[in-house]
């Protein structure tokens, strides 16, 4: 069976210290369900990481 890279991590909001799950692959900005701060912006391949990275979730 094929392994993927691609994981779902955890992601702490920096303005409201809200955690959130994503993909670290995302596709589209992903806003804080919160305040709607940026905590990810897509970058091609992985996503660019603007909150603070908690875990990573395998």
């Amino acid at each position: 069976m094929k392994k993927t890279k691609s994981k779902f991590i955890k992601v702490r909001c920096k303005d409201c210290e809200n955690e959130q799950i994503l993909f670290d692959k995302a596709s589209s900005p992903v806003s804080c369900h919160i305040c709607g701060s940026k905590l990810a912006t897509p970058k091609g391949g992985k996503a660019e990481i603007k909150g603070e990275l908690l875990e990573i979730i395998e």
